[in-house]
C-alpha cells in the first residue's frame, strides 16, 4: 500500500466533503484511516491457498470436517462499507490428507481481508480447500450482513445475505449438503 498517496486522498476526500483536514478532530484522521485500511485489506497480497500449509496424513479418517462459525468482516467493494458474519467451512478428506483446523479460519480471513464481493469470498475459501487437499468435497456457506443495505439505499437492518459453494462430492449429493446445514444450525 502507498500509504502516502492513500493519505492524501483521504485528505482530499474530507476537503471534497466540505470539512476541514487541518481541524483538531481530522488532523490525524487520514494516518488513522490509512492504518485501519492496512489492516482491513492485508488479504490483497495473499493468496487463501497458501494457508493450508499444514497437511497431516491421517490414513484413517475420510468422514466430514466442519469448522462453523468463523468470524469474518470485509469490505464491499461497491461501497467501501463492511460487511461482516460467519463462515461455515467443511470437507471431506481423500487420501488421509487433513489440515489444521485453524488454516480453514486463516483462510477466511486471508479471503475477507481485501474490497469483495460475498459471492467471490465464498468461492475462493472453497477453490482454496479444494486446490491445497484435493479433499472429496467441499462445502462453504458463509452467512452475512451488509453495511450497504443496512445504512444506506434500502435501509434493511439485520437482514442477512446467505452464500454457498458446494465442490466436489457434494455438488450432486443434496442429503449430505442437508446434513451439513442441520449440523450448522445445531448449537
Amino acid at each position: 500500500m502507498n500509504s502516502k498517496k492513500a493519505e492524501e486522498a483521504i485528505y482530499q476526500l474530507l476537503e471534497a466533503l466540505g470539512e476541514d483536514p487541518k481541524r483538531e478532530g481530522l488532523r490525524d484522521t487520514p494516518k488513522r484511516v490509512v492504518k485501519m485500511y492496512r489492516e482491513m485489506f492485508a488479504g490483497l497480497e495473499m493468496d487463501p491457498k497458501n494457508e493450508f500449509t499444514t497437511v497431516f496424513a491421517e490414513e484413517t479418517y475420510d468422514d466430514l470436517v466442519l469448522v462453523k462459525d468463523i468470524p469474518f468482516y470485509s469490505m464491499c467493494e461497491h461501497h467501501l462499507v463492511p460487511f461482516y458474519g460467519k463462515a461455515h467451512v467443511a470437507y471431506i478428506p481423500s487420501g488421509g490428507r487433513v489440515t489444521g483446523l485453524s488454516k480453514l479460519a486463516r483462510a477466511v480471513e486471508v479471503a475477507s481481508k481485501k474490497p469483495q464481493l460475498q459471492e467471490r469470498l465464498t468461492s475462493q475459501i472453497a477453490i482454496a480447500l479444494e486446490e491445497a487437499l484435493q479433499p472429496k468435497g467441499v462445502f462453504v456457506l458463509v452467512e452475512a450482513e451488509h453495511m450497504c443495505m443496512t445504512m444506506r439505499g434500502i435501509k434493511k437492518p439485520g437482514s442477512k445475505t446467505v452464500t454457498k459453494m458446494a465442490r466436489g462430492s457434494f455438488i450432486e449429493d443434496r442429503e449430505s449438503q442437508r446434513y451439513i446445514l442441520e449440523l450448522i444450525k445445531d448449537k
